[in-house]
């Protein structure tokens, strides 16, 4: 939820957006040159205004059901491979599931070549009733292939590089978990081979480490990292006098949900390692509120993970973590003097520290929300914890680490859009987070732009934590529960918002059957987009209201281009060859009078991953050149995503505009993402 450390550092590189593409029906999810551009990948029918399409509404499925169905894609992945044109070296593994009432599967797919594992090749694939194929959600676009699957340098190099790539992050105690494994990545530029490294041992803050270097293995040089622990320091104020699902054997009570997957609660007792003891004692009240007994840690964090598997349950038909039934388990006294808690994929579980002196114990709701959140996203969407999609993690455990708040209905700690507000962490009593104006809290991004990425993915995620607040409440002054909040805009425009429960629903929709492991910004905008209309229809309100908090936070227009003028805009993606010819995207533009103005905006979007080679032109309907970026050889940071001001008065505003774009250096690829032309 927070930065675990202040001065730790983070290696961040941005990530590509979504690549959705329709086997069926193109026309209807990639839209060129449109204003407001609005690119819609729903459908258009939609029952009354306000109300959820029910077909669109996933069933609760029992976990035999998912695995039957998990299987069943399994049973067809060869057919299911050939269909979306894969190669003959590639497969296709099926990791999740989700069916709507109307008969839709989502099936998300995660990808092998040559048997190695492809990082950053997972793909969702809808099918519909009738079975026919509809779209496609990609983590990459580009093709799979290799020339060897034979590495040009040894294991123990790309070992080395990790190792020094997690002491450069402020790693101690830093080992290898396992030798490096080979994999081909995919997850930005041409696929190539790599290596995995994982780095264990301690971060610098107690934190444990699961740092993941991705090395070339031709080169040796580093193509990536992230971390595998999600960190978060959340409140420490509990919940007061609560419930507790615990088992009882003889005369003996423990901390085992058996109504929740068997969710376990335990006692590390500052250890670090390990399971520790399940808590267990001869009567059935746990604490008593204050540190001095070590239960009360135990209840806060067994209370908040039986609100959190509540809330998917009862929000979003979601029975636990990986939607099988099975309950995570927790840990509690962590370390000594821990100031943190985390959640881990590898042991499915949560671990909270009990704060500066071992005074307040970070066991309470909004943490169990946050930290539960993330082993969602694990197991759905998988956004890569780096870059955009690191930041869209982090957003994405805040948001329903908030909606698990106000679910709860707590009279102690009632719901509110502030992140650890109750911990004076910063020793004036702000909280952590503002999700209403995320820059309050000194480091956080209101909106976004072209270097967002590059922020610690918890001040990255101020971007979609701003939305999703603009999309529940809107904009301007308001009092929530005995909160004040004043939430501005990028664009200047008020947002009026649909409500949290549909903001949720939303959100949750988008994550499980449109994001991928790379998705940025871009693409989280066209997903969300996808959803509301899925649900809501695609000439709702709340699929407005959706296209204007994005436009509030610098994602995408406003229906109509309002807020920044009248926009045109081209979402489809064009390949740009190696060191070749120059490409071209068009958008034409019409209903404008007269010349072009002297400030016209153009907004580009390209995916690349050695942005010195390129030369960006904008081409005026009449065949006039204007030179957005020049060729550098020194330029050696990755992708062009900025917004131009061009002086385009002695043009026609009407008729067809290109972006064109040439590499002119060997070795890096890319393509062009998307590009918008703004009359102010």
């Amino acid at each position: 939820m927070s930065s675990s450390s202040p001065h730790r550092r983070t290696s961040h590189i941005t990530q590509r957006r979504i690549a959705g593409v329709a086997l069926v029906g193109v026309a209807a999810l990639l839209t060129a040159a449109v204003q407001s551009g609005a690119a819609s990948a729903a459908s258009e029918k939609a029952p009354r205004a306000g109300k959820v399409n029910p077909g669109a509404v996933a069933l609760k499925l029992t976990p035999s059901q998912r695995a039957e169905l998990i299987r069943d894609a399994n049973a067809a992945k060869a057919t299911t491979a050939k269909d979306l044109g894969l190669g003959a070296k590639e497969s296709l593994v099926a990791r999740d599931v989700i069916k709507d009432h109307d008969g839709t599967v989502h099936t998300r797919y995660e990808r092998t070549y040559g048997g190695l594992p492809v990082l950053g090749g997972d793909l969702v694939v809808d099918t519909a009733k009738s079975g026919k194929t509809g779209h496609v959600y990609k983590a990459t676009k580009a093709t799979i292939k290799v020339s060897s699957l034979k590495p040009s340098i040894a294991a123990a190099k790309a070992e080395k590089q990790a190792l020094s790539a997690a002491k450069a992050a402020g790693s101690k105690q830093t080992d290898a978990d396992r030798a490096p494994r080979k994999v081909i990545w995919a997850g930005s530029g041409k696929p190539v081979l790599a290596y995995e490294t994982v780095v264990g041992g301690l971060q610098d803050d107690g934190t444990p480490n699961q740092l993941h270097v991705i090395t070339d293995a031709a080169t040796g040089k580093k193509l990536f990292e992230w971390q595998g622990i999600k960190t978060g320091i959340g409140n420490t104020q509990y919940s007061g006098q609560v419930t507790l699902t615990t088992t009882q054997s003889g005369s003996t009570f423990t901390l085992n949900d058996s109504a929740r997957g068997a969710h376990k609660t335990y006692n590390l007792n500052h250890g670090t390692s390990g399971t520790g003891t399940l808590f267990s004692q001869t009567n059935d009240t746990w604490g008593n509120s204050t540190t001095s007994n070590a239960a009360t840690a135990g209840a806060d964090a067994h209370y908040g993970a039986a609100e959190t598997w509540d809330f998917y349950k009862n929000t979003f038909g979601r029975s636990g973590i990986k939607n099988n039934g099975v309950g995570a388990y927790s840990r509690v006294h962590y370390g000594n003097a821990y100031v943190n808690a985390f959640w881990d994929d590898s042991c499915f579980c949560m671990t909270y520290g009990d704060g500066s002196g071992n005074a307040d114990p970070l066991t309470s709701l909004d943490v169990a929300g946050h930290e539960m959140s993330h082993g969602v996203t694990a197991n759905t969407a998988g956004l890569n914890y780096s870059g955009e999609s690191g930041g869209l993690n982090e957003a994405t455990s805040d948001i329903f680490g908030t909606g698990v708040e106000f679910y709860a209905a707590n009279s102690t700690d009632v719901g509110d859009y502030l992140i650890g507000e109750k911990i004076d962490i910063n020793g004036d009593g702000t909280p952590l987070r503002y999700m209403d104006k995320p820059s309050k809290d000194g480091g956080s991004a209101d909106s976004w732009y072209s270097g967002v990425g590059n922020l610690d993915v918890h001040y990255s995620s101020g971007v979609a934590n701003h939305f999703f607040y603009l999309l529940s409440e809107g904009s301007g002054a308001k009092v929530i529960n005995g909160v004040s909040y004043n939430s501005p805009t990028s664009d200047g425009l008020p947002v009026t918002g649909i409500g949290r429960d549909k903001a949720l629903q939303i959100w949750y929709r988008a994550l499980t059957t449109k994001f991928t492991s790379t998705t940025n910004y871009a693409a989280a905008r066209t997903g969300t987009l996808a959803a509301a209309g899925e649900l809501y229809g695609t000439t709702s309100a709340e699929y407005t209201a959706v296209q204007n908090a994005w436009a509030a936070v610098n994602v995408g227009s406003r229906p109509g281009g309002g807020g920044g003028g009248t926009s045109f805009e081209n979402t489809t993606d064009v390949s740009i060859p190696d060191n070749g010819a120059a490409v071209t995207s068009s958008i034409t533009v019409s209903g404008r009078t007269g010349n072009a103005p002297s400030n016209l905006a153009v907004a580009v979007d390209i995916i690349h991953t050695w942005r010195g080679d390129l030369v960006v032109d904008l081409v005026a309907p009449d065949g006039s050149v204007y030179n957005l970026k020049a060729f550098s050889s020194s330029d050696s940071a990755d992708n062009v995503q900025t917004t131009y001001t061009v002086d385009a008065s002695s043009e026609v505003a009407n008729g067809t505009w290109k972006l064109r774009v040439q590499d002119k250096a060997a070795q890096d690829t890319g393509y062009i993402n998307s590009w918008k032309l703004t009359f102010p």
